[in-house]
């Protein structure tokens, strides 16, 4: 695994001022990812200030802390939904502000081991953490046809999730399906001609969306940290989310609404300008909610 990293931060700018950070200040990157928005926090919080970095990826952790070696930055492998743990652990009675990218990274993406990337040739594998959980291709080769197409509906909102279940269950049956390029294939086939879908993302997005929110529990996490924050955060403290798509969003905006801990600051999430989509096309779908402490 190389120290570097590839991937480029989304909404960098706008996420860094929603969390109005202060010198001196406490701030938590709970998907610290490649470190770009590490750095933007580095430069705000001032020499008294601390940012605490977690990632549940091992490999993002180690590049993280081949990366800097600033004192004021301190590196974890964690779950975000484990921060009142974490924090306990340190010392950290609270924090003034908690940032959450939630989409992949582009580094994940670039790992041919891991399974993110259609092209990919090697296990689907899908976990950020790959020593915890099961990784998705034991999942596709044990579901039932039923409960794969619930899976595949539910977690990626696909409407040709039993076509496309039927279609996992027929070719495992020839032989277990392993790689990311054999389910993306199974799914191609299955979707109609392009000409017919009238979209413009690939037949397979929504399905490994699925699986990799399923391996990952990562509804859960998000929902039990949106619960468990406002308990570490300082009054005015700012919770600032991105998201990529809407099961996340929905989540998100409806807990900035309901909880009465929380001010949503956002009335409609902030999106990506035209030039960061195009310099950086991975950002289109990004959503970036934000949401004040209340006493």
């Amino acid at each position: 695994m190389t120290s570097g990293t590839i991937h480029t931060p989304v909404l960098p700018v706008e996420a860094i001022e929603a969390l109005q950070i202060t010198s001196g200040a406490t701030i938590v990157d709970g998907t610290a990812g490649g470190g770009g928005h590490v750095q933007r926090m580095l430069a705000r919080v001032g020499p008294s200030g601390r940012v605490i970095a977690i990632d549940r990826d091992p490999d993002a952790v180690e590049r993280l802390r081949a990366r800097f070696s600033d004192p004021r930055v301190q590196f974890f492998e964690n779950n975000y939904a484990d921060l009142p743990e974490l924090l306990d652990e340190i010392g950290l009675r609270s924090v003034d502000g908690i940032l959450l990218d939630l989409g992949l990274s582009s580094d994940q993406l670039a790992d041919r081991q891991r399974g993110f990337s259609f092209e990919s040739d090697g296990p689907l594998d899908l976990r950020f953490d790959p020593r915890r959980g099961e990784p998705a291709y034991r999942l596709i080769n044990r579901l039932s046809s039923e409960h794969l197409a619930d899976l595949i509906y539910q977690y990626g909102e696909e409407r040709l999730s039993r076509r496309i279940a039927r279609a996992i269950v027929a070719r495992r049956q020839e032989k277990p399906i392993d790689t990311a390029t054999e389910l993306a294939e199974i799914v191609r086939r299955a979707y109609p001609p392009a000409s017919k879908r009238g979209e413009k993302i690939a037949p397979a997005t929504r399905t490994f969306q699925a699986l990799r929110i399923a391996v990952n529990d990562e509804l859960k996490a998000l929902e039990t940290a949106l619960r468990r924050f406002p308990e570490i955060m300082e009054t005015d403290g700012k919770l600032a989310i991105i998201s990529f798509h809407s099961l996340e969003d929905r989540q998100v905006k409806q807990a900035f609404r309901d909880d009465e801990r929380y001010e949503a600051l956002t009335r409609k999430p902030i999106r990506p300008n035209e030039a960061e989509i195009i310099d950086n096309p991975r950002s289109r779908s990004a959503k970036l909610r934000v949401a004040r402490r209340l006493s």
